[in-house]
């Protein structure tokens, strides 16, 4: 009797140039730890790729460049996919959980100018500078320390904005250094922004890979690809989202440090305006990385995290 093959393992990812390199990256290491099984990419488009011309905030985050391939997932279509960490919610459809955090890419911000600015840093830039940014978390916390520039929103994949800045359309933009790196665009950083500016989004710079919470035949193949340090900082900065009911969309940004066996996370909340900020920070055992997110975020709230993000929630979806 021959034995039967090992069904081949379907992998799924959004159709962008950063998600499929991403993708082909986890694909890749996964090909050479499991050399006797198959690994095949399935790609689809989500509601995120699809609606270009309304801001991030206003079209609400809830899977918003996930909900297809958790679908896909649910249905048995693919059996795990792959995100930007930062893209995926804190809480995930019934039947499905994080099953692998990647090592973290550099998750700051970075800064690119157009080729006027080039002699020119985030705190340099002349009054009235446009700065395009997609992102609340960037825009709180930029306004915050630079009431000066000009902010507008950038919408497209990373070539698009690129372009835009380039032909003039802005006079800086903000990205994430991950994304530029992995496309091999790390030239183009003009500045890394400091997390004393701009703490970095929950999850940024690390992948996430989701699968369903029965199989544990990919469960098992997915934790060869886990990096333990990045999972304890991310797994304590999405507790600390999760427990203020903030969402992907909100100015909410993060930093964690790991020393050791020691774990610090700081945290923050800002108004759209800039004008309120919150900051503080928590440190324990690293392996009470949850605990620590949760103690973090009712410090905020006794600070007035609460009411910052109300009103956030009031301005940018109120109909919800």
């Amino acid at each position: 009797m021959v034995a039967s093959l090992p069904r081949s393992i379907r992998i799924g990812s959004r159709k962008s140039q950063l998600a499929l390199v991403q993708t082909y990256w986890v694909q890749g290491e996964l090909q050479k730890l499991f050399s006797d099984r198959n690994f095949e990419v399935h790609t689809m488009s989500t509601q995120g790729d699809k609606i270009l011309d309304v801001a991030l905030s206003k079209i609400g985050d809830k899977g918003l460049f996930t909900k297809e391939l958790e679908v896909g997932m649910l249905n048995g279509d693919i059996d795990f996919a792959v995100h930007s960490l930062k893209d995926l919610p804190t809480r995930l459809p019934e039947g499905l959980m994080l099953g692998c955090v990647t090592e973290r890419e550099d998750p700051a911000d970075a800064l690119v100018v157009h080729e006027n600015f080039k002699d020119k840093q985030l705190d340099t830039l002349p009054e009235g500078a446009v700065v395009g940014t997609s992102s609340l978390r960037r825009l709180a916390q930029l306004r915050h320390h630079y009431p000066h520039l000009s902010f507008k929103d950038i919408r497209g994949n990373l070539n698009t904005r690129l372009q835009k800045l380039d032909s003039g359309e802005f006079d800086a933009i903000i990205l994430a250094v991950a994304g530029l790196k992995r496309l091999g665009m790390g030239d183009r950083i003009h500045q890394v922004i400091p997390s004393e500016v701009s703490l970095h989004a929950v999850g940024q710079g690390a992948l996430g890979i989701e699968c369903r919470t029965n199989d544990p035949e990919i469960l098992n193949l997915l934790k060869a690809l886990e990096h333990q340090p990045t999972a304890y900082r991310c797994y304590a900065e999405r507790s600390f989202l999760r427990e203020l009911e903030g969402g992907c969309q909100v100015p909410i940004g993060v930093n964690t440090v790991l020393d050791g066996d020691h774990l610090t996370l700081t945290g923050m909340v800002a108004s759209i305006d800039g004008q309120r900020l919150i900051k503080d920070s928590v440190t324990g055992a690293a392996t009470d990385a949850e605990a620590i997110g949760i103690q973090l975020a009712h410090k905020m709230r006794e600070q007035g995290a609460t009411e910052i993000l109300q009103q956030i929630f009031a301005e940018v979806r109120p109909e919800a």
